[in-house]
């Protein structure tokens, strides 16, 4: 047996003083879609509902074991790290001091003061992450406290590791696929590292939110690279750049090895467990279960899959802007900017041209670009999968002009 087994295994067992095993479940819904068994680590059902607390645990108590003076501890972060080191603090009854952006919604904010209770300071620092971090590094300069990394740490990785023992003990058969979620890397490094030594035939499949790739962009570089642009709507998993501890772990693996997932796509599978499963999954949670849609279903259908539900921290403020997106990726929404004639009648004759399941939710004249014509936002709704698509037909036909904006991110930006 390996050092790093050894190590994640006495991890393992020194975690139950903090919480029983995530379960590992057999998901009927998903295996009969797919025509696989299809099983789900669920992090979810954590005490702060993500694993994030593993590697807080782990660090957290390996830096006292090693230096019973250390009595501080500090992170940035506005999301699930910051709770699962809230909560590590409480159990060690140590101070923590939590860097937090002044954006951070109050939510999170009380969630983690919650966790953490008379143990920990929240400081909010910054409107961008980068200025938080920077503050939290000079404060631990300035009074000698402990950063602790989100994901960038030997002894954080080897925290998340304890996932993939757990699992392993949790199925009845090693997975032959397992699928996971990356963000900054932990994970997915401490998992495929305990895996490769317990379980060497078991493959595996990495998704990123498409619009923030890091782990992709690294392998196709051979290198960590950082990326010009991220879209932070999968905030869990926003990373613009790999860790380096995580990238040396992950290294052999092929750029074809990583998946990515559309946000809006995203959505839709998070409104589906939602409804279906009655699973509340954050962004960041939803990604294996979504690139499940991108597996090659000719190699893996009837085997067995393991996909690691990450987290469900989901801020329910958001839900309106999710069943949004879904709709939009199912083509079930769609805005237009409709060039209207300004005579009697025009408004009623695209009226007439609606579907029996055609919806408009939105309708806001913006102004007239001639003396004869308006510009017209409108956005459409359906309950029909092709209907928006025949709608779009009949206004051609009848000699409406229009523009089709709901991909344009520049002009959706600023007038949806």
């Amino acid at each position: 047996m390996s050092d790093f087994v050894q190590s994640v295994d006495a991890a393992m067992a020194r975690m139950r003083a903090l919480f029983p095993p995530t379960p590992c479940q057999r998901n009927d819904f998903l295996s009969d879609r797919y025509g696989a068994e299809i099983w789900l680590k669920r992090e979810d059902l954590s005490p702060v509902r993500s694993y994030k607390i593993r590697g807080a645990f782990n660090a957290m108590g390996k830096a006292l074991r090693a230096d019973a003076a250390q009595r501080r501890f500090v992170c940035a972060s506005a999301g699930n790290h910051a709770q699962g080191m809230a909560y590590a603090c409480r159990h060690f009854g140590v101070d923590g001091v939590i860097f937090m952006p002044v954006t951070t919604p109050r939510q999170k904010i009380d969630k983690t003061r919650v966790f953490g209770g008379d143990t920990v300071e929240i400081r909010l620092q910054g409107d961008y992450f980068d200025d938080t971090l920077a503050a939290a590094q000079e404060y631990c300069t300035e009074v000698g406290a402990l950063f602790l990394p989100p994901f960038d740490a030997v002894d954080v990785i080897e925290g998340q590791a304890t996932v993939a023992a757990e699992m392993l003990g949790q199925m009845d058969a090693p997975p032959e696929l397992v699928v996971l979620p990356v963000g900054g890397g932990g994970l997915s490094a401490g998992m495929t590292r305990y895996c490769r030594a317990q379980s060497p035939g078991t493959v595996f499949r990495f998704v990123e939110p498409r619009g923030a790739a890091s782990l992709k962009a690294a392998l196709e570089e051979e290198t960590p690279v950082t990326l010009s642009r991220v879209d932070n709507f999968v905030d869990g998993a926003a990373v613009a750049r790999i860790g380096a501890h995580n990238f040396e772990a992950l290294k052999g693996f092929s750029p074809d090895d990583v998946m990515t997932s559309p946000e809006d796509r995203l959505c839709e599978t998070i409104s589906e467990m939602l409804n279906v499963e009655g699973v509340v999954l954050e962004p960041a949670g939803a990604l294996a279960i979504d690139a499940l849609r991108d597996l090659d279903w000719g190699l893996w259908a009837g085997r067995r899959i393991a996909a690691v539900v990450s987290g469900g921290n989901f801020d329910f403020e958001r839900l309106p802007d999710v069943k949004e997106r879904a709709m939009r990726f199912a083509g079930l929404k769609k805005y237009f900017i409709l060039r209207l004639p300004q005579r009697p009648g025009a408004l009623k004759d695209f009226l007439g041209l609606l579907g029996p399941n055609d919806d408009i939710a939105r309708f806001e004249y913006l102004k007239k670009s001639a003396r004869n014509f308006g510009s017209v936002l409108i956005g459409i709704e359906t309950t029909e999968k092709g209907s928006v698509e025949a709608l779009m037909a009949r206004m051609t036909a009848n000699g409406f002009a229009y523009q089709d904006i709901t991909e344009n991110e520049t002009i959706s930006s600023l007038i949806i």
